[in-house]
């Protein structure tokens, strides 16, 4: 993400596979491309994940990529590579390795430009130099892109739409850039939630040996490392699919009988609509969380109750239907989606 690791704008803010006993490698379609590659996986990978996470590396390939590829391979990770154009270029067996050894390959721009001071023409021959470059590489044309810095506006969101990619930032910044520990890394990545999406760096020796301990805790928690879905910028499982649960559907709590679904039907440069429809109850109270800085501003068919933050909602029944909908301002962070905490009856 930080091609010379300077200080980045404020940020906008898996189940541990084993390493001994491996299955039969199986065939999986990469989703920047439907390239058909091998993927090593235990038996318990399927059944323990309750929720998926995305992990991604920025600025590489560089020349610890295959130290950085052995490390998640023997952590039974898949994750996603925002490559900077110019290193593909001048590394093309490296990225081809990100996807021989089951990454996902993305587009972040040529020479880690800041973007946002480029004209419109200037950023379309910008990323589709760097999309080329990598589909010559290996095989597969990104549908993600991440702004250098993480600085982004209307038009740099309009053109990559335009070149097939969605626009990705992240949840939690891990501040491996920043000269943080390995201590300090795994600490930072604790806090990742189903559908997040984590920053870190190809090329940075604390990151990798933050991995093993990273990869444990999300075990505990029963999360498993995932792709990032083009439709939506949060994480799913591998194969495309949205996690059991943690995702957009959360069950009804203990002794409950409602359900409460998010969708996003619509998505502006700057803000998005998040519509809950719930099921099993009449009279319900849902509790919807965004991530900050994003904020939400404005509800419709419920009674609001919000906190002083901004980013806690309590939308409770008011005769006007099963379904509520509510609109967030970005403010920043342009890749997190709306979550549903809880829905009550009574």
């Amino acid at each position: 993400m930080f091609g010379t690791f300077g200080t980045p704008r404020p940020p906008s803010t898996p189940r541990r596979f084993g390493r001994t006993a491996r299955l039969v490698v199986l065939a999986i379609a990469v989703a920047t491309g439907g390239t058909a590659i091998a993927v090593n996986a235990t038996p318990s990978s399927a059944a323990a994940c309750n929720g998926y996470v995305g992990l991604t590396f920025d600025d590489g390939p560089t020349g610890s990529t295959s130290a950085l590829l052995s490390v998640l391979r023997n952590n039974g990770v898949r994750a996603t590579m925002f490559n900077v154009g110019q290193n593909v270029q001048n590394n093309r067996s490296a990225a081809q390795a990100q996807v021989s050894a089951g990454m996902w390959v993305a587009n972040h721009s040529w020479n880690h430009s800041h973007m946002t001071s480029m004209s419109q023409s200037q950023m379309q021959s910008d990323l589709s130099q760097t999309s080329s470059a990598i589909q010559s590489a290996t095989g597969s044309r990104p549908q993600l892109f991440r702004p250098p810095y993480g600085e982004t506006n209307a038009t740099l969101q309009s053109v990559a739409s335009s070149l097939g990619m969605r626009q990705v930032t992240w949840d939690v910044d891990s501040q491996d850039w920043n000269g943080a520990s390995v201590s300090q890394i795994v600490s930072n990545a604790g806090r990742l939630q189903a559908g997040q999406v984590i920053l870190m760096h190809d090329g940075l020796q604390n990151t990798r040996d933050a991995i093993p301990q990273i990869m444990s805790n999300l075990t505990s928690r029963n999360l498993c490392p995932g792709m990032i879905s083009s439709s939506t910028g949060r994480a799913v499982a591998p194969d495309g699919s949205t996690p059991p649960t943690g995702g957009t559907t959360t069950p009804p709590p203990s002794g409950g009988n409602c359900t409460a679904t998010a969708t996003t039907p619509n998505v502006w440069g700057d803000r998005y609509n998040t519509s809950v429809t719930v099921s099993g109850a009449s009279n319900w109270s849902v509790v919807v969380a965004v991530t900050a800085p994003q904020r939400i501003t404005t509800t419709w068919n419920g009674t609001a109750s919000l906190d002083s933050s901004g980013t806690v909602l309590t939308m409770r029944s008011n005769g006007s239907g099963s379904t509520f909908g509510l609109t967030t301002m970005f403010n920043g962070n342009s890749s997190a989606r709306a979550q549903i905490r809880s829905c009550t009856t009574g």
